[in-house]
């Protein structure tokens, strides 16, 4: 029997965040080196190189996580050749993406640098994804909040990709104002559609892992959901503050982004029982990585609280405080809990060795202090903005080179760790969790239990 598709696709992820991690390393050079390019490849290649890489470590998780936990439900001949064509898919936008990159072939835009040609197999491939979703969900009558989760972020993903190319057409490129509001608004939707599949993830795994399907299909679980949901539509606005757009587009994002606090409250509500949950399930290394993405969505959701009021976007907007929120949610929440599916799905929850469990509270520290560097650098930077000609960019630049070096050491301590985790999955050869729910053609979790009417 070959290998399950979820499980090929945390394989194909790991390996691009690999990618992503050693294009990282180096990019990082530049804030420390201004004239590394007498040595290194060019900064305008190395970041999208490296943004790319990340960008399919997150997309390629996400929809490994969804092809494994459907897998453990009871679905895993579901794809047939429609998940071959979708890998295929991929696997040609991978490979022209970086081939464009490396022949210097730019014809994209922001975070999506590559030649647009290379966005239709991705478009197709997650076309696909949903029609292979779709396909193994119609029997089940009563949805626990994860499969909502992963259908509306499937189908946002799809809607919001279509958007980020309208300046392919005439009247929204040759408009400035509409063409940086569309790019903006877009981006900041993408990020809401793939944190909807991976927050449906860590909603799966916190149910596998404690054997209670309630909370899943619990109201508050909904509540929240559709709050997300509520932000992933409109929660871009606070994104175009500095635009000269209409006054009712700010006000809406400020308003939405403010709803965030709803569920900021419900995090410190919730932080006593997390902590007695901790103390049951703390030695089981899937959980650990669970918690420290509750731990990071704590401090970034903040964050990007404190990032929407209008007065203080004025000083963070263009820092590296936005990329220090940036960094923080994506490796701090996303590549957590993908970590948490990675070491379920594939290694099966078993006991981390001595390197997992150095190289995860590595993880953590450095990711500690480069979120912190950037975010000193960016502070410093927003007032530099505010007072201008006071002190000339070079000037400027050498002041932050304290923070920049904590950063890139930081960082590779971050890289060092997360290689020796993703290494460490790669290299596995225990049999995953859902091989064995494919080979003895079983759910794991059980659908008498947790969905009555699944077996159709």
């Amino acid at each position: 029997m070959g290998m399950p598709t979820g499980v090929k696709y945390l394989y194909a992820a790991l390996a691009f965040l690999c990618l992503g991690l050693f294009f990282g390393l180096i990019a990082g050079v530049y804030y420390l080196a201004p004239d590394a390019r007498a040595w290194l490849p060019g900064f305008e290649m190395l970041r999208p190189l490296h943004v790319s890489a990340v960008m399919f470590w997150i997309l390629l998780g996400a929809t490994g996580c969804v092809y494994g936990a459907m897998a453990l439900m009871g679905h895993a001949r579901e794809w047939g050749r429609a998940g071959r064509a979708q890998g295929w898919l991929w696997a040609a936008a991978a490979a022209g993406i970086f081939w464009s990159y490396l022949n210097g072939d730019f014809g994209g835009r922001e975070y999506w640098e590559f030649n647009p040609v290379w966005a239709l197999p991705l478009a197709l491939a997650w076309l696909l994804f949903f029609y292979n979703y779709i396909r193994a969900v119609r029997r089940v009558r009563q949805w626990p909040v994860y499969l909502w989760m992963w259908m509306t972020g499937i189908l946002f993903f799809l809607f919001a990709f279509a958007e980020n190319y309208l300046w392919l057409f005439p009247y929204f490129r040759e408009h400035f104002v509409t063409d940086m509001t569309v790019q903006w608004k877009a981006n900041g939707s993408l990020v809401g559609a793939w944190n909807q599949l991976l927050y449906g993830t860590a909603f799966f795994l916190m149910q596998r892992i404690s054997g209670d399907a309630r909370p899943a299909r619990s109201r508050i679980a909904f509540v929240l959901y559709f709050l997300g949901l509520f932000n992933l539509m409109f929660n871009w606005g606070h994104h175009i503050y500095t635009l000269p757009t209409a006054p009712y587009v700010r006000y809406t994002g400020y308003l939405v982004s403010m709803t965030e606090w709803i569920i900021l409250a419900r995090i410190l509500y919730l932080w006593r029982t997390r902590i007695d949950e901790g103390q049951k399930h703390f030695h089981y290394f899937p959980y650990r990585f669970l918690v420290a993405a509750d731990v990071w969505l704590l401090l970034n959701l903040g964050q990007a609280l404190l990032m929407s009021v209008p007065a203080l976007n004025l000083y963070t907007h263009g820092t590296h405080v936005t990329v220090a929120h940036a960094m923080g949610t994506t490796i701090g929440i996303n590549s957590m809990i993908l970590f948490a599916a990675c070491f379920e799905f594939i290694g099966g929850g078993c006991a981390p060795g001595r390197w997992s469990r150095m190289a995860f509270w590595t993880a953590q520290a450095s990711l500690l202090i480069f979120w912190l560097a950037l975010n000193g650098a960016g502070i410093v930077k927003g007032f530099w903005q505010r007072a201008p000609g006071e002190v000339v960019f070079s000037e400027l630049m050498r002041s932050l080179r304290p923070f920049f070096y904590a950063f890139w050491v930081a960082g590779a301590g971050l890289a060092a760790a997360l290689t020796v985790l993703a290494l460490g999955l790669l290299r596995t050869t225990r049999r995953s969790a859902v091989e064995d729910a494919a080979a003895e053609n079983r759910p794991v979790v059980e659908p008498v239990a947790v969905y009555p009417d699944e077996r159709g």
